[in-house]
């Protein structure tokens, strides 16, 4: 099959096949956040015809890419539950992928800070969850070994919980890999194609899209903050998406050397608070609040969601604040006032959904697709015979790890490697000309920041921002 990929340009010919006819396809995925793409990917060891849309102009444009970027152990998750499992599963599946294909992990470990005696007096049945998590390497440390482990830490800090198999990983290139692997394979990629409305008729569904008429015969909602909207449209009224914006700061990577692990505060009943955890950019991450909204689209922050992440960084890692702020972002997750996940086969209906999927979404993503595809093959679809997939090499935006600057005989083959664009990021040219021409090509400077960090250091753009924008434009001539 030829890869395709349709972000722009006449619907005529994207949806329709050569007769005019609307194209009807085996199965659709709503939705290219992280979930959808690697259920998309997994569909694509099949031969099936296989659609992926979403509303907006890029892959993972959604909560997928505003998140704390930790690849979880689920030593926190509830027993027993279908997210246990799943990001159980997902954290191993999800590990191994990125040896072979290049996302950056970084395994640093977590470890939950008790500040006062009833915080500490938690940590032994945490310990107690993770074990019946199967998750068998977490320790309570005391205070002298948590001060010598972390150095910085703010004072009064009483002990701990060290979970050591925690880790942090790149959110973008994860779902742009999923994706990449999947129109490679065949899959169709349609973006800037919202869905309005749904018509299911005794074997097709007919989706009214922003760019025409779509056919499948074969449905599964993975759309994030809309699912819930789109499973009414289906006749159903599992759960209700309840907005929940958690607010980041960004810290300068002269910031690193402050902390060495993911530092957690205690969970209440309030949620999992605020951590202090540094990213694979090299950067230090302090957040996410957890604001419910009525609104899908409320990704702004606001001065008093930033002024309580600056109170509780100040007790956690008091000289934090003193480090120069890169940026700040807040993303939506999808929450549904349940404890799990809101994963349903419809048969009768040759239709699944997948509902909130809440910040442990990223790590469970291979493990959630592989768990569809059981769902969908119960449905009726016969999926035929698995194939492996081509294999795939990311460009590498890990601070750990080897950059195309830094290699020399990358740059001997190819002098545009050593061409530095951006140099906060220490981005280059033959970086940004790959993106630009990659399989699914980034079309704005946003995109194009995601695939290699370009205008996303210190002077967020100010200095590279038209040299960039220049070359996103000559790409699209």
């Amino acid at each position: 099959m030829t890869p395709t990929i349709t972000a722009s340009g006449a619907l005529a010919h994207n949806l329709r096949d050569g007769d005019g006819d609307a194209t009807t396809y085996d199965v659709t995925v709503i939705g290219a956040g992280v979930v959808g793409t690697a259920v998309a990917r997994e569909l694509a060891r099949y031969r099936l015809r296989t659609a992926l849309i979403d509303g907006s102009d890029d892959i993972g444009n959604g909560t997928s890419k505003a998140n704390t970027a930790i690849l979880h152990t689920g030593f926190d998750a509830v027993p027993g539950s279908l997210e246990a499992r799943l990001v159980r599963d997902g954290q191993r599946r999800l590990a191994a992928y990125a040896v072979v294909t290049g996302i950056p992990v970084e395994r640093v470990g977590a470890l939950l800070v008790a500040w006062d005696e009833e915080q500490l007096a938690a940590l032994p049945a945490l310990a107690a969850k993770a074990e019946r998590n199967d998750y068998h390497a977490a320790r309570i440390i005391d205070a002298d070994e948590l001060r010598a482990r972390e150095p910085h830490l703010g004072p009064g800090a009483l002990g701990a919980l060290e979970i050591p198999d925690e880790s942090i990983i790149c959110p973008w290139t994860t779902p742009l890999a999923y994706a990449t692997q999947a129109v490679r394979a065949g899959v169709h990629l349609h973006l800037n194609c919202r869905v309005r409305q749904i018509d299911s008729g005794q074997d097709v569904h007919t989706l009214t899209t922003t760019r025409g008429p779509l056919r499948t015969r074969y449905l599964i909602n993975v759309a994030g903050l809309y699912a819930d909207e789109l499973d009414r449209q289906l006749g159903h009224d599992a759960f209700t998406v309840i907005p929940r914006r958690g607010q980041l700061i960004v810290f300068d990577k002269l910031a690193r050397d402050l902390v060495d692990h993911i530092l957690l505060p205690v969970p209440t009943e309030a949620g999992k608070g605020v951590l202090v955890a540094p990213t694979v950019f090299g950067n230090v991450l302090l957040g996410p609040t957890a604001e419910e909204l009525d609104d899908r689209t409320a990704t702004g922050s606001s001065a008093d969601g930033l002024a309580l992440l600056r109170e509780k960084g100040r007790r956690i890692l008091p000289r934090l604040l003193d480090e120069e702020v890169t940026a700040v972002y807040a993303g939506l997750r999808a929450a549904t006032g349940h404890e799990d996940y809101r994963i349903r086969a419809y048969p009768d209906q040759r239709y699944i959904v997948v509902g909130g999927i809440r910040s442990t979404g990223l790590t469970a993503s291979m493990a959630i697709a592989a768990y569809v595809t059981e769902l969908l093959a119960g449905t009726g679809l016969d999926l035929g015979t698995p194939a492996e997939l081509p294999p795939l090499t990311m460009p590498q935006l890990g601070e750990a790890f080897p950059r195309p600057y830094l290699r020399a005989e990358l740059i001997a083959a190819d002098p545009a490697y050593g061409t530095l664009v951006c140099h906060c990021e220490r981005v280059s040219a033959g970086e940004i000309r790959d993106a630009l021409t990659s399989t699914i090509p980034a079309r704005s400077k946003d995109a194009l920041r995601r695939r290699t960090r370009a205008g996303g250091g210190r002077c967020q753009g100010f200095y590279c921002g038209a040299a960039v924008r220049a070359l996103i434009e000559e790409a699209q001539v």
